[in-house]
């Protein structure tokens, strides 16, 4: 048997069609995007791993998971347009993560996880329904590989918390996991980290019956337990838990007592997790306006920095309030994203990102750098920064609806947006390698009676170039009717032809089919 009669038509048609490319007079391509993104269910308080493996195109993870959209159509998508203010031909390598959620009221465009380039071009757009949002989308690794993950909930007991579930995909955007809270609780939107253990840590919020009355509140009130959990991704098992109720005391909360007993006092506000450098844990409280480090093994309070009591003399310029995404920058120093306001007393400054450097024996903190962006933002929820392997910063600048990318000695090289009535909780920029599960789609609408214009759309595709545009009399005889360079999700090609079938096929940078689309009707 020839190699010729081995390979599928269809591939046979992508080789004739790219030595009929040459005969182009006119090459311009593009790159595309479509969603391969399958959803996944499972039994309260569980996370699964589908025994597919990776890349396979379908195994036990395909149940859906509440508020994801599945069923708006490649040629439906409508991510919402990327703004970019500012760009440096100096950027860290990656493209940039968002998750554009709708804020302002009446706004009703779609919402949802988007990967953008450095001219705000959507790559990638999983639309979220609501009332459900997705938050902190970015790249982590698991089992050694780059994986896709977030956040999907919807709101409970008003802005600030969810209910839901963390979602990982893989490569081909197959969700390959889904990771639920433990013991009777709900994973909520603030934090989904990975860790090298096989392990997330996430936030939960737990309203507790509490006499509130000693603070000013009604005898029947209630409390917001803020809980961390580290769960087993493949077993779904608790391994470790910690609630503020247990170690942070009542008093130490800068938010006001609410009057109404239904309405719990969210005194802790947990809103970020993450493993320190020695394998213990940091925890912001936002509402106590401090950075907590927590024993890993006896959930004990290591010190405090920052809000009422602070285990450490807050040097110049060191204060915070209602700070976001604490990390290890180094040994000893901690990264903060410090909004300015929303915890304690307002700094009366633009947020900020501040790199301070604790004394364990003097017990000082002292502040070594910060960061602020030159319109002096002030995000009043929300943010977080991303130290880059370059070392620029990267600052996801929460409700304000904004991103940035600075180089290390603090200058803006880029600036992007949201549109008017969506933020995103955080921003990323990361490197990722995206080979969708699913074919391209082409949409073909005839514009006169010898020209088609050719929508390409591959959701999700990072190696795409260029795009083929083939046409002819029937599917299974087809020839090349132009081309275009990739622009965005949904890349348009003008095709000359009078004939009433067209198919888009993909290239790489190296001329290279890496996907096709079926052969579609032209639509009149």
């Amino acid at each position: 048997m020839s190699d010729s009669t081995r390979k599928p038509r269809r591939l046979r048609r992508a080789a004739t069609a790219l030595a009929g490319l040459a005969l182009l007079t006119a090459t311009t391509v593009g790159l595309g995007t479509g969603s391969a993104v399958a959803g996944q269910h499972h039994s309260a308080h569980q996370s699964r791993i589908g025994d597919h493996g990776w890349g396979h195109p379908s195994g036990p993870n395909d149940y859906p998971v509440p508020g994801i959209d599945y069923s708006t159509a490649p040629g439906e998508l409508q991510p919402p347009p990327i703004s970019v203010l500012r760009t440096s031909p100096n950027l860290a390598d990656g493209l940039v993560f968002v998750a554009p959620k709708i804020t302002g009221v009446g706004v009703t465009g779609q919402q949802g996880a988007e990967i953008v380039d450095n001219q705000g071009r959507p790559i990638f757009f999983q639309p979220i329904d609501t009332p459900y949002t997705a938050t902190d989308f970015r790249v982590q690794r698991y089992r050694g590989r780059p994986v896709l993950t977030y956040n999907v909930g919807k709101s409970s007991g008003g802005p600030g918390h969810s209910d839901g579930e963390d979602v990982i995909l893989n490569s081909h955007y197959r969700q390959i996991a889904t990771v639920s809270a433990g013991n009777g609780l709900t994973a909520d939107q603030h934090e989904f980290r990975l860790t090298n253990d096989g392990t997330a840590l996430i936030t939960n919020y737990h309203a507790v019956p509490y006499d509130l009355s000693p603070y000013g509140g009604p005898v029947n009130g209630q409390v917001y337990d803020g809980v961390l959990q580290e769960i087993d991704v493949a077993s779904g098992k608790v391994v470790f838990q910690w609630d503020s109720l247990d170690h942070v005391p009542l008093a130490d909360s800068y938010i006001p007592v609410p009057s109404d007993p239904a309405k719990p006092w969210d005194y802790f506000h947990i809103n970020a997790v993450n493993p320190d450098l020695d394998g213990n844990l940091l925890v912001s409280g936002r509402g106590t306006s401090t950075i907590y480090k927590i024993d890993h093994e006896t959930g004990d309070v290591l010190w405090r920095l920052g809000g009422k009591q602070s285990d450490f003399a807050l040097g110049a310029g060191v204060r915070f309030d209602g700070q976001h995404n604490a990390l290890p920058e180094g040994p000893n120093v901690v990264r903060i994203f410090d909004n300015g306001k929303g915890g304690g007393p307002e700094t009366g400054q633009p947020s900020r990102v501040i790199d301070v450097k604790l004394d364990a024996k003097a017990k000082t903190a002292t502040l070594l750098a910060s960061v602020q962006h030159p319109d002096g933002l002030i995000a009043n929820s929300q943010g977080n920064a991303q130290r880059l392997p370059d070392g620029h910063l990267f600052v996801g600048w929460g409700s304000v609806g904004r991103f940035s990318e600075f180089d290390s000695a603090g200058n803006l090289l880029w600036d992007g947006q949201v549109p008017a009535g969506y933020d995103s909780y955080r921003a990323y920029r990361s490197p990722w390698v995206g080979t969708p599960g699913s074919d391209p789609t082409a949409v073909g609408d005839r514009t006169d009676a010898d020209h088609v214009s050719v929508e390409a759309i591959w959701n999700g595709a990072t190696e795409v170039h260029r795009w083929l545009v083939l046409a002819g009399n029937d599917p299974w005889s087809l020839s090349p009717a132009g081309s275009a360079e990739w622009n965005g999700l949904a890349t348009t090609i003008t095709a000359h032809t009078r004939a009433p079938y067209v198919e888009v096929v993909a290239l790489n940078d190296s001329g290279r089919a890496i996907g096709r689309s079926h052969a579609v009707r032209v639509g009149d």
